[in-house]
């Protein structure tokens, strides 16, 4: 069975990337997209929850910050791994982001090392 990686960016050719990389002839990786940080909390209030939330932090409407803080404030979502996936490079947002989740990966990205990431997370999740 599939791991299951939802993708919030309201760019959609960052969706679109990532789902090329990381969804594969393995067949490892389900990649799942939505273009905001209410379409994330409807996703995950209305489907079975994925393995993994990568996460930008500056989008339009709710912000990846507000969005993370509703996952982790929730019991039934707190436990979903968020990786961000963000252009705010400042060591500020970076420190913040990473005791928020369980990595920050600035944009643009390593195609390489965010596969490395993913693996590494979902690896290390229970089965």
């Amino acid at each position: 069975m599939p791991k299951t990686i939802l993708v919030v960016d309201d760019y959609n050719d960052i969706i679109i990337s990532i789902k090329n990389v990381l969804e594969d002839s393995t067949g490892e990786y389900r990649v799942i997209g939505v273009d905001s940080g209410e379409k994330c909390l409807q996703m995950l209030q209305d489907n079975p929850l994925p393995d993994l939330i990568l996460l930008d932090i500056m989008m339009p409407g709710m912000s990846g910050w507000d969005v993370a803080a509703r996952i982790k404030d929730n019991d039934q979502w707190s436990a979903v791994p968020i990786v961000f996936l963000t252009a705010l490079g400042d060591q500020i947002s970076a420190g913040a982001g990473l005791l928020a989740s369980e990595d920050y990966i600035v944009k643009p990205f390593d195609i390489i090392k965010l596969k490395e990431c993913v693996q590494r997370i979902l690896t290390t999740l229970p089965a």
